[in-house]
């Protein structure tokens, strides 16, 4: 818990300062609480003309009178009016200051979360699913957020309030001060009793909001397929039956924790009885002389304030008992260190885009007995156009992976422009290998702010050069608003075959020596696919092109032809070649074209 505090205390940044400003506006505001009792006793003792005294009969500050003395009830009355509004603003400066601060780690903690994560590679990605992501950044952060905010404030101010009150009890009356010294260890003992009781149940409860978070990630990622398969009542029940269970938990954790504010009181008026009955008792035996009545009448007040204490403690140890588990699981994003990072003295020029894959094994960690590549060796001179297919599954987007360094090799290598991938900057690397992804990812905005993120830099001209390239100038000329036009998330409201141009558009943008499409024109029809290849080969020769594709036709073109199976190479060669020679390529042949008739679809 202590170095997930340390790991946390790091995000505070320029917000260090309002918590010493908070600190001090909670020791004045405490100060203040504490010598207004103190004063409302001198003032019964001034309304009963009694002597007033501190720190029991040591110091007497005025002596008994006849009558009541109005000029020593104006000061007392206005010293206290005084000391109020002093707590009141110092209490306003610091819950400002604190709000101030806490809200200024919440949005450090969720800051440096974001740019950790931008850093994962998707190594880091795939310990972490998406959902459980979501909650850590959202949910999570926030029950960190109040629990700063309960303890930078709550958590000085508690125990001062009951070192302060219990040391003038004790100048006052020992014997009536040791009340308090029995009551709070009980209170302790059951605040603490109840709080580990909880703690368990928070932990399983935010466990479980990642459940819930991936119920509704997939139910609006999968809208359009539970509405077809009409699984909308079966969708809720799988929803509230995560719901109910995280409801349930929460009703139990928070029945036990009621127990908190009966406990409080029944130690409150448990010690408020014992003090009136022996404080009545030592003034009848031994005076006034030993306990004034103003004496016992602060006493009265320093148990509520002690209790309070002792309440304010037990809400702050709730609430970081309720928020330990989010703080552990935001730093497990903070401490992730990703397992793909530039080396020293980075490469940052890429020669050309020569691929050489040398005697390459990959697995993937979650499961590292099993190789979903091996023993890969090929090398693919500069300006090739290669086609890559086989059956689903047999890791052809594994092998492109290895390219850009999304993933490193197991064992081998794999090197680009004659250098090994793992010597690259990875930035200057992945600028020089663009890579169109199976699902095509558009974000909320214009046309044209999804195309920069090929090229942010990119003039009208090349935007426009890189959509004829794609076959998607086509369709962007007809919208109204051209090249503005509004995404909606995801690129929802454009086709599937329009999103795949707009990203293959994109990724021309980034001008790269390599250009990966895996099976990125699935969607669109085989001429568009014939044209946007037609367009590569001739306004970008000296570009090395990875083509992965289910349809033949997409790769007959290609100089070099790979054929897949189970993680291996189990062929190469052009076209006429591996139909002559690999039983694979030349079923897919004739299944799809019907016994290789290349010109049927030109």
């Amino acid at each position: 818990m202590i170095k997930t505090i340390m790991k946390l205390n790091k995000q505070l940044g320029k917000y260090k300062k309002d918590i010493f400003i908070t600190w001090a506006f909670v020791i004045i505001e405490t100060i203040c609480e504490i010598a207004v009792p103190t004063l409302t006793g001198w003032l019964v003792n001034v309304l009963k003309g009694e002597a007033v005294t501190f720190f029991s009969e040591s110091i007497v500050i005025w002596g008994p009178a006849v009558g009541i003395d109005l000029t020593r009830v104006f000061i007392l009355g206005g010293a206290m009016v005084l000391i109020a509004a002093l707590a009141v603003a110092t209490g306003i400066g610091a819950g400002w200051y604190c709000a101030q601060a806490a809200c200024g780690i919440g949005h450090n903690i969720r800051k440096a979360m974001y740019e950790r994560i931008q850093k994962y590679s998707f190594n880091n990605i795939d310990k972490f699913s998406t959902s459980s992501i979501v909650t850590r950044m959202t949910t999570d952060i926030t029950n960190v957020q109040f629990a700063y905010q309960m303890t930078i404030r709550a958590a000085l101010r508690a125990p001062l309030l009951m070192i302060f009150a219990m040391t003038i009890a004790f100048t006052k009356s020992w014997q009536l001060a040791l009340i308090f010294i029995s009551l709070t260890p009980v209170v302790a003992f059951f605040l603490l009793l109840i709080t580990n009781k909880v703690h368990p149940i928070f932990v399983d409860i935010f466990d479980t909001y990642d459940n819930l978070n991936q119920e509704i990630q997939e139910d609006v990622a999968g809208m359009r397929a539970v509405k077809a398969f009409t699984r909308q009542e079966e969708q809720k029940k799988k929803f509230g039956k995560v719901s109910l269970y995280i409801y349930k938990r929460f009703v139990k954790a928070e029945r036990i924790i009621a127990f908190n504010n009966p406990l409080l009181q029944v130690m409150s008026y448990t010690a408020s009885l014992l003090i009136c009955y022996l404080g009545a008792f030592l003034i009848k035996k031994y005076g006034q002389s030993y306990l004034s009545t103003g004496d016992l009448t602060s006493l009265l007040t320093y148990v509520f304030q002690i209790m309070f204490a002792l309440f304010l403690l037990s809400m702050v140890y709730v609430q970081v008992i309720i928020a330990r588990n989010s703080a552990e699981r935001v730093v497990e994003i903070l401490e992730e260190e990703s397992d793909i990072v530039s080396p020293e003295n980075a490469v940052t020029t890429i020669a050309n885009g020569e691929v050489i894959f040398d005697n390459v094994t990959f697995h993937y960690n979650a499961n590292p007995d099993h190789d979903v590549l091996r023993n890969i060796n090929i090398a693919i001179p500069s300006g090739s156009t290669v086609g890559i297919v086989g059956s689903t599954g047999s890791s052809k987007t594994s092998l492109l992976n290895l390219i850009a360094r999304l993933y490193d090799v197991s064992s081998g290598s794999v090197k680009v422009g004659g250098v090994d991938v793992r010597e690259y900057n990875i930035e200057a690397l992945r600028d020089a290998v663009a890579v169109v992804l199976q699902k095509n990812v558009l974000f909320t905005g214009s046309i044209r702010e999804n195309l920069l993120w090929g090229n942010k830099d990119a003039t009208q001209e090349d935007i426009e050069k890189a959509c004829k390239m794609a076959c998607a100038s086509e369709f962007i000329e007809r919208f109204p608003d051209k090249y503005e036009t509004m995404l909606d998330e995801g690129g929802t409201n454009v086709s599937g075959g329009q999103r795949q141009r707009l990203c293959i558009a994109r990724a021309l943008l980034k001008n790269p020596k390599i250009l990966i499409l895996d099976d990125s024109t699935s969607a669109v029809d085989t001429h568009t696919d014939a044209t946007i290849r037609g367009y590569l080969k001739d306004e970008k020769p000296e570009v090395t092109k990875f083509i992965v594709a289910e349809r033949v036709l997409s790769v007959k073109d290609c100089d070099i032809i790979l054929v897949m199976e189970n993680g291996e190479i189990v062929a190469k060669g052009n076209s006429e070649e591996l139909y002559a020679t690999c039983q694979i390529y030349k079923e897919l042949v004739d299944t799809q074209l019907g016994g290789g008739d290349f010109d049927v679809a030109n």
